[in-house]
């Protein structure tokens, strides 16, 4: 019974990118939905951003290891992700008018750093969109018989038949659902594990002490790689494709900063909820802990859950999941498409084209994400690993170039390449502290001498407002 409404959900959902190809007539509606999306689908998008596999499996199990120090990175990290966007990069970016956020380096540098801009924020999403796809499966497989494999091959398939006919149309309409049902899902589950436990007192009093612990100890080196937690998703995901095309599908400006907002404080919000339930699950049945952390939640709904809960509960799963897959599918595709193999072609390349070009691509990345997935199964690590690539080399440079006059295009391609090598060097060396902050600091350094040495700038500050 629970597979057949299982199906049902999934047929709705594909029959909601079906309905969404009426709304797309350009490249323009297929990336951002034609900037048109009223405030509370433009919010509900961006609270789906990462409210998939990460914070519903990996920083779940996580937490019951390490406390809330081991997951600052999501949902905190999120959820200021969210405000400083809002905060600080939206409206110098929105007001660019562009479809990517490969353009806006574009805008700022040059076509030179949008090539290399777009060359270094491509690899992050197939690790992503590959941890998306093995929760898909993993939630597949503990209510049917599939394997890893199979569950991969036919969540990618779901998930690229939607975005491939309605792009971000499709990927907003079926957010909102989705929203609604990971909300209702989550408070129902919650309210079911504290009735059973005894209340909230009685979960909360029976967790380690370690569980509430918020801040580190008082020496340099656990503060230093505290800050580092923060800022994977906190400051890695600013200069993301992923956020850009989400916040860019407002219909204004004042919508698209509001809904970060709102967006911001519901993640966090309902991200500590996933948290709270596996400390329940883990005191009402050690048992389901120790089999698989990862799977602690599903399983314990399957075991101990009603059919109506269960129905609910997976619903929110699959929701949370594929609205998390699909735009991080359309992120890299827009990204190829727009940045890479459109100015090879210049004015010759229609409109209607290009479009088909990005259908094509979001087929590639997920060819290339199933493989990916294939490969490695820990959630956490892959999507922390997407966030750090971006943060090490895309950071600064987008951040300077909207608020450094003296930032340069020579500073940046150097912020790039210089950031990226030292965190793979320090990340072999194993460092006391984060390798990607280490990777940040020599990413700023090379932003600040490349600068002085090399001035020259495209476009400066004061023609971007």
């Amino acid at each position: 019974m629970l597979l057949t409404f299982i199906i049902i959900y999934l047929a709705i959902t594909v029959a909601i990118g079906v309905w969404s190809t009426r709304l797309v007539k350009s490249s323009n509606d297929f990336v951002l939905a034609g900037r048109s999306l009223p405030l509370f689908l433009s919010a509900s998008a961006l609270f789906a951003t990462w409210f998939g596999s990460e914070t519903i499996f990996g920083a779940s199990s996580v937490y019951l290891e390490d406390g809330l120090q081991g997951v600052i990175e999501d949902p905190f990290g999120g959820a200021l992700c969210l405000v400083l966007f809002g905060m600080f990069y939206l409206r110098p970016m929105y007001r660019m008018g562009v479809l990517t956020i490969g353009d806006v380096f574009k805008r700022i540098f040059g076509k030179r750093i949008e090539f290399f801009a777009s060359i270094f924020m491509i690899p992050a999403y197939f690790g992503y969109v590959a941890a998306q796809l093995v929760a898909l499966s993993l939630v597949l497989g503990s209510i049917t018989d599939l394997t890893l494999l199979e569950g991969i091959l036919i969540s990618s398939g779901i998930v690229v038949f939607y975005t491939f006919l309605g792009g971000m149309w499709a990927i907003s309409i079926t957010d909102f659902i989705q929203t609604t049902m990971i909300v209702i899902g989550l408070l129902w589950v919650a309210i079911m594990v504290a009735n059973e436990a005894g209340g909230i007192g009685e979960i909360l009093s029976q967790a380690p002490e370690e569980s509430f612990q918020f801040f580190p100890d008082a020496d340099a080196i656990s503060w230093i790689n505290y800050f580092g937690a923060w800022i994977i998703l906190g400051l890695g995901s600013i200069p993301s494709q992923d956020i850009y095309q989400r916040v860019m599908s407002s219909k204004s400006e004042k919508v698209a900063v509001q809904s970060t907002y709102l967006a911001g404080g519901f993640y966090l919000t309902f991200g500590l909820l996933p948290l709270f339930i596996a400390l329940g699950a883990k005191v009402l049945y050690p048992e389901l802990y120790l089999e698989n952390q990862q799977m602690l939640l599903p399983t314990m709904i399957l075991a101990h859950g009603g059919l109506p809960i269960q129905i609910v509960f997976f619903g929110a799963l699959i929701s949370a999941i594929m609205s998390t897959t699909s735009s991080g599918l359309l992120a890299p595709a827009a990204i190829i498409s727009e940045n890479l193999i459109k100015p090879w072609f210049g004015e010759r390349l229609k409109d209607k084209n290009l479009l088909w070009i990005l259908r094509a691509n979001i087929v590639f990345v997920a060819i290339i994400a199933t493989l990916i997935a294939t490969m490695e199964s820990n959630i956490y690590d892959l999507v922390a690993g997407a966030s750090i690539l971006m943060l090490v080399s895309l950071f600064v440079p987008l951040t300077a170039g909207l608020y450094w006059k003296k930032a340069s295009a020579t500073g940046s391609l150097l912020a790039m390449i210089i950031g990226m090598i030292s965190y793979l060097i320090a990340d072999q060396l194993e460092p006391q502290i984060g390798s990607h902050i280490i990777g940040l600091v020599f990413s700023i350094l090379a932003m600040i001498i490349g600068s002085y040495s090399f001035p020259t700038r495209t476009l400066q500050n004061d023609e971007l407002s």
